[in-house]
């Protein structure tokens, strides 16, 4: 394995990692974005208010998304270790 094929590696794993982890940010974002401005406009200042919401929200975004993570992942391992490891 050449110094090449360790970076291209490398650079596959870093932005499989952005496809898996961006559904969840995304979501993250836009219930802030949302419970922010429910805040502002209703004057109410709870913290538990901002935590609860993204909380809920990303375990559902986690549950939908989990089948296309575990492909990506799976895929990405066969394609780059196992083809090494295996000959």
């Amino acid at each position: 394995m050449s110094e090449a094929d360790v970076i291209d590696i490398l650079r596959e794993y870093l932005w499989a990692g952005v496809w898996v982890a961006s559904p969840l940010l995304l979501t993250a974002l836009a219930v802030g974005i949302v419970v922010g401005l429910f805040q502002a406009l209703t004057s109410i200042q709870e913290l538990t208010l901002t935590f609860v919401p993204k909380l809920v929200a990303m375990l559902i975004a986690f549950t939908l998304c989990i089948s296309f993570s575990s492909q990506l992942m799976l895929s990405i391992f066969k394609e780059s270790i196992a083809v090494y490891v295996s000959g």
